[in-house]
């Protein structure tokens, strides 16, 4: 992290100097804002620490909860969460809090006794090299608690106001053209009503979400019709793998999905609760004893001794799914834009089997967040917003059939070797499954399609390593400056900036870079306000295909060693040259004539051109961002 770029001040370099908004900020609500977030879920707390980042934007959160959320729910972190997590500056203590899933066992029927279990095998549970991070398990709750205290500590200093619910709301005219009605649910003023007008509202308030009826939305999908419990429990066991992930089959007793918890000793258990029938709510009574019970009716020859339950649930399976994630009408033909948004369960609902639930509501979010700062700061159009739900959809569709698939499978009993008419799944069927839908569970299998932000795949073949429309895939890199050994993008913070990265020569990079900062038609030039600095928009970072003691930092343009900040001082960390140790430039395909990579504000590659495109980065960009300066381009 860069801090000090204002001038020396003393203490904890993560608590941002408040800005002169964050002073003045009322206690109570204001009757405009430009944001309102509904929800402090995973969805609502990435949105606020996204927005948090930029104190020129009113934003406010409101949580009909009393305080955070302390226990329970979602505990799955992705692959692709933690590198979120990474540009928030985050990673690192949520990292050393995790417990890390190694690898998954399997345990089936034993052939002998199919009264008995036996290990059946091992996977690795992320494949090696599909992130430089590990996937982890830390619960919603704390995972929540590092983004509302990353927006606290933000020059916004944002927070959120709690005990208030979302009414209604209603979409008019004007600069703030929504009026939401709140109400207080707790302490002296209980009842009391509030209305704030908004510019824009985003509903992040679960799968009974408000804010989604409030818009006309409904979730549309499968029926829950099977059965799990859920618990976090501290015991006392004989069973050998206790601090692994789990996947364990019985012979007609069930299944049970086992996933250690952080902290070294809490393990949550998915119990499989069978078939419910239709309009049946009587299995939501089920208690933690019978829960224990079917456990270890499954374990069998082995046994857990539960000595304290921190949380548990009941819940059915059924995926869900709205048909918009705006509010604009199906039948618009005015080209009306979005001004209410929903994300994560508000428009999307599923098992907890694929591990998703949290991530996916989370990279909604980050999807969202850099677009209503690029509009609320003038920097893009509104027709940007359109493409949230556009994109997002698509996303949690994938997500709801991969969750239909998986849930069957891994819900499906073992194949008895003496009654194989009789079907099942055989336990290396199970691994190799699981193996196969590797990318998907570590959150790197989405890829966006071809549009105003995406590129198309003509120049692929540059750089085969960046693929278009999926995320940024970091590599070893040696930072020129300081001679630091990184991966390229852990300096890709969460600030709304796109990043174009120049791989090449020398030669070649610094041509390239010398057009970008100084040509009337750069996209740099064109999409940067007067008197920003000159990566306030487009952060250029160059990658030199050559060792870092060969490259004379003096002799390159000024762009990539631009003067910024209130006291113009020199940015020395967007200059890096290859790792002797892993090659950018192989281990990513990177064409010997070098290539241009452009990475949108989330992460996501959005183009990849040759070093010499210039007219066509200018056109690309000019299909997101807004003219601020007038070049020969118009």
């Amino acid at each position: 992290m860069q801090f000090y770029r204002d001038g020396y001040r003393p203490g904890d370099p993560d608590i941002q100097p408040a800005s002169a908004e964050a002073l003045t900020r009322s206690v109570d609500l204001p009757a405009e804002v430009d944001v309102l977030i509904v929800g402090t879920g995973p969805a609502g707390t990435v949105l606020a620490a996204q927005l948090a980042q930029f104190p020129g934007i009113r934003t406010r959160i409101v949580e009909r909860r009393g305080g955070p959320l302390q226990v329970g729910q979602a505990d799955g972190v992705a692959c692709r969460t933690v590198e979120m997590f990474q540009a928030f500056g985050l990673a690192e203590a949520l990292l050393r809090e995790a417990y890390w899933v190694n690898e998954v066992r399997f345990w089936g029927p034993s052939d002998e006794d199919r009264s008995r279990i036996v290990r059946t095998g091992w996977v690795e549970d992320t494949p090696e090299g599909l992130s430089e991070f590990p996937h982890v398990i830390v619960n919603q709750a704390r995972m929540q608690q590092f983004l509302l205290d990353h927006a606290a500590r933000s020059a916004s200093r944002l927070e959120p106001d709690y005990g208030i619910e979302f009414v209604d709301l209603e979409v008019g005219d004007g600069e703030h053209p929504v009026r939401v009605t709140l109400r207080r649910v707790e302490g002296e003023r209980a009842r009391e009503e509030l209305t704030v007008r908004a510019k824009y509202v985003v509903g992040c308030d679960g799968a009974r979400s408000a804010v989604r009826r409030a818009i006309g939305r409904e979730l549309r999908g499968d029926a829950a019709n099977h059965a799990w419990g859920v618990m976090d429990v501290l015991a006392v066991t004989d069973f050998p793998d206790w601090r692994t992930k789990n996947v364990v089959q019985s012979a007609g007793k069930g299944s049970l999905l086992m996933i250690p918890r952080e902290g070294g000793n809490m393990v949550r258990l998915y119990v499989d609760l069978g078939e419910v029938p239709a309009g049946d709510s009587s299995i939501r009574q089920t208690t933690v004893e019978q829960l224990t019970d079917v456990a270890n009716a499954i374990l069998h020859p082995y046994s857990i001794d539960v000595k304290s339950v921190a949380w548990s649930s009941v819940y059915e399976v059924g995926q869900r799914l709205t048909d918009r994630f705006d509010d604009v009408p199906d039948d618009d033909t005015t080209g009306r834009m979005p001004r209410v948004f929903i994300a994560g369960d508000a428009c999307h609902t599923h098992s907890a089997k694929a591990g998703q639930g949290m991530n996916v509501s989370m990279q909604d979010a980050f999807n969202l967040g850099w677009k209503l700062a690029a509009v609320l700061r003038g920097l893009s159009d509104e027709v940007l917003l359109r493409t949230y739900s556009e994109e997002r959809h698509a996303v949690a569709q994938d997500l709801i059939d991969f969750d239909r698939f998986w849930s069957a499978f891994i819900a499906q009993p073992t194949v008895d070797p003496a009654h194989p008419e009789l079907g099942g799944v055989t336990p290396e069927q199970m691994q190799t499954e699981f193996a196969r839908q590797g990318r998907y569970t570590a959150g790197v299998a989405t890829q966006y399609r071809p549009s105003v932000l995406t590129g198309t795949g003509e120049h692929q073949h540059l750089a085969t390593g960046f693929e278009i429309g999926t995320r940024f895939h970091a590599s070893p890199v040696v930072r020129v400056a300081d001679a630091r050994r990184m991966h390229l993008g852990h300096t890709h913070q969460a600030d709304g900036r796109w990043r174009v990265y120049l791989f090449g020569e020398v030669e070649r990079v610094v041509d390239a870079a010398t057009w970008l900062g100084e040509d009337p038609d750069s996209p740099v030039v064109r999409y940067t306000p007067e008197g920003a600095d000159i990566d306030a928009v487009l952060d250029v970072h160059a990658v030199l295909r050559t060792g870092h003691h060969d490259v004379d930092l003096a002799a390159l343009p000024e762009l990539l060693l631009p003067r910024t900040g209130p006291l113009g001082i020199q940015h020395w960390e967007k200059v890096w040259a290859v790792d002797p140790r892993a090659d950018v430039f192989a281990e990513r395909g990177i064409s010997p004539d070098g290539a241009m990579v452009v990475v949108r504000p989330d992460q996501y590659v959005a183009h990849v051109l040759p070093l010499s495109a210039r007219r066509e980065l200018t056109g690309f960009f000019a299909g997101s961002l807004r003219p601020q300066k007038v070049s020969a381009l118009g």
